[in-house]
């Protein structure tokens, strides 16, 4: 997947890293703490040149040995000093760093939960991954390493060039001249490097992307023999990945060669006029032992440079990356009030092209309609084209409570996106959608969804146990045999007959149960709540003949208790329902029994008939989505 990156030239890293003060704020104190102990670190280091001075022009000069002895205790202690400061630095951040890339993660987690269906289509589940997992160690390495050291070896080279400039301010000049190139090619390399470095990153997730599809689909790549095609699209996005850390590899090899090459000619040029002067007795030579001593402790903040730029570059493009994620706009609670999005409330008539109401239908005294109400609804995708015409276009339909009704239409027609328009999956374009009167989009989703259980054509089960899949479908705390009402009503008794029961774990996707398995727990978990509102997605279309049958007797007893929505494709499933609705073209074009509908709908009872669908009826389907 390929998103929309703002160029390097016109972000600004120290902007984005920003960002991540909410996260570090808790640990601020360690942080800060852990950044004033290295810098006195680093600063002891450069004592030490002063006492090499100390030692040159004092006891070595006057041969006293005793001196030495003393000067060598001492750059005992500071080097012992430093080591220890430094430790110190490390302990100091460990803890609050993993704790800051914990909340990190889990923040990321929650809000992925939080987000719309319509997100979860747009987006690979690899790119997801990556910056849940790749990005936030990047991150944590970055504010454990170069975040500090970045502020810790400004100060030491800062300090460092004051100390060379009054030992000797000559000499200072001449080390002093590398650093507007040096600065100009940091500020080339860095923007260079973000291009680069966001390139990566993305194509990491490309990658995680083609391995997690490839575990997922193992059976139908094997089935089909398409490990070949499938290793070769895995060895190109490698090889891609590849030649982009060399070209990282590049720039960093460039720039460190710079950084370091430009220092170590001046050195070279300081010690050479360095020692004429010394030999002209211009300068002593603990002075220049002193200079040079200072100037190669300067070596390590300064050829750490281009790495340390590197390692903020790729912070700098995970912290987008995180953003990018946590800046997409949450399920809302409530949808803002459209004037003209259902029928007219005093008249009650319905929108253009839908069918007669229900006249036995409630509500036309202005009473609160109770059971499941489509008022005018219609809905288009939110990538659709805005000039196409809408998937569902002004459908009306009343569901009465404790009633069962069978949604029937041609593949295609937006069954099922009509049945994710109740637990609000998508959002309603226009008109809406009532329970017992109220508006969905008035109920916290928590409630709304407590209301309302699912059964999807494609079952979804997680790693977990049989009877914690199945648990999922109750809101709070399950009673002592709901979990044997539901497996039985969904015929799924074959989940004690499992090596450890309700027990046994069902492994990722649950593809070590075959498809009909799944199917009947998944059904299990939408009942096992005793939902007052069911939204069936052909539940039973996975199931044999014998099993579908014993199915539907105890799916019978469930639905007299309960208010449902049923989507079918077979007469076996549609004799479930009390009534049936046709959806064509986007609206409810016929409401009736299957008796009637079969009597008086042609297109109806073409769909219940088996037959090979017409070309034209196929170009109709087509034209709809």
């Amino acid at each position: 997947m390929s998103l929309s990156v703002k160029p390097a030239a016109e972000r600004s890293a120290v902007r984005v890293l920003l960002r991540l003060w909410p996260f570090v704020r808790p640990v601020r104190g360690r942080l800060f703490t852990a950044a004033a102990v290295a810098v006195v670190a680093s600063c002891v280091g450069l004592v030490i040149p002063l006492v090499l001075k100390w030692m040159v022009d004092g006891p070595v000069a006057h041969r006293d040995p005793a001196g030495v002895w003393l000067g060598a205790l001492w750059l005992l202690l500071l080097g012992v000093a430093e080591a220890v400061l430094f430790g110190v630095r490390r302990w100091l951040v460990a803890r609050p760093l993993s704790r800051v890339e914990a909340d990190m993660r889990a923040r990321l987690y929650g809000h992925l939960q939080r987000l719309p269906v319509a997100f979860h289509d747009r987006w690979a589940s690899g790119q997801l991954l990556s910056r849940g997992t790749t990005d936030l160690m990047l991150l944590r390495m970055f504010l454990a390493f170069p975040l500090t050291f970045l502020l810790v070896n400004a100060v030491t080279i800062l300090v460092g060039m004051a100390i060379m400039l009054m030992q000797d301010w000559v000499l200072g000049l001449v080390v002093l001249v590398p650093v507007i190139p040096v600065m100009w090619m940091c500020a080339v390399f860095e923007r260079r490097y973000a291009e680069v470095a966001r390139r990566a990153q993305d194509q990491v997730g490309d990658l995680t992307t083609v391995v997690e599809e490839s575990v997922l689909g193992i059976r139908v790549i094997k089935g089909f023999g398409r490990h070949r095609s499938q290793a070769r699209a895995f060895r190109d996005l490698s090889v891609s990945l590849r030649g982009t850390e060399l070209r990282k590899a590049r720039l960093l090899a460039a720039i460190w060669g710079v950084i370091v090459t430009l220092p170590e000619i001046a050195i070279g040029a300081t010690l050479v006029l360095g020692a004429l002067r010394v030999a002209d007795g211009g300068l002593s030579a603990g002075t220049l032992v002193a200079f040079l001593s200072t100037a190669l402790a300067l070596r390590w903040p300064v050829d750490s440079i281009g790495f340390l730029l590197a390692m903020s570059q790729e912070a700098a493009t995970a912290t987008e990356r995180y953003f990018e994620v946590l800046d997409e706009e949450p399920e809302s609670e409530a949808l803002p009030r459209q004037a003209d999005s259902a029928p007219d409330s005093a008249s009650g008539a319905p929108g253009p092209g839908t069918p007669s109401p229900d006249p036995a239908a409630p509500g036309a005294s202005g009473a609160p309609v109770r059971g499941l109400r489509f008022e005018n609804v219609t809905f288009r995708y939110p990538d659709a084209d805005p000039a196409s015409p809408p998937l569902l276009d002004g459908v009306d339909l009343h569901i009465r409570p404790g009633e069962s009704l069978a949604l029937v239409g041609a593949t295609g027609s937006g069954k099922t996106t009509l049945t994710a328009l109740v637990p609000r999956l998508h959002e309603v374009t226009a008109g809406r959608i009532t329970l017992d009167g109220t508006d969905i989009a008035d109920l916290p989703r928590e409630v709304l969804r407590a209301k309302v259980s699912v059964a999807f054509e494609e079952p979804t089960l997680f790693s977990a146990s049989v009877g914690e899949n199945v648990l999922m479908g109750v809101a709070g705390e399950p009673a002592d045999g709901d979990l044997d009402r539901a497996l039985a009503v969904a015929q799924a008794d074959f989940a004690h007959t499992l090596p450890e029961g309700t027990a046994t774990q069902v492994g990722e996707q649950g593809l070590s149960l075959s498809g009909g398995q799944r199917q009947r727990l998944a059904l299990a978990r939408a009942v096992v709540g005793r939902p007052p509102y069911l939204v069936l997605d052909d539940p039973l279309s996975a199931l044999d003949v014998h099993t579908e049958a014993a199915v539907e007797a105890a799916l019978r007893q469930v639905l007299a208790d309960t208010t449902a929505l049923i989507v079918a494709h077979r007469p076996s499933t549609v004799l479930l329902a009390d009534r049936v609705a046709l959806l064509s073209g986007g609206r409810i074009t016929a409401v009736g029994t299957h008796q009637q509908l079969l009597r008086t709908n042609a297109e109806y009872a073409h769909l219940m008939s088996g037959e090979r669908e017409t070309p034209d009826a196929r170009a109709d389907e087509g034209a709809l989505r």
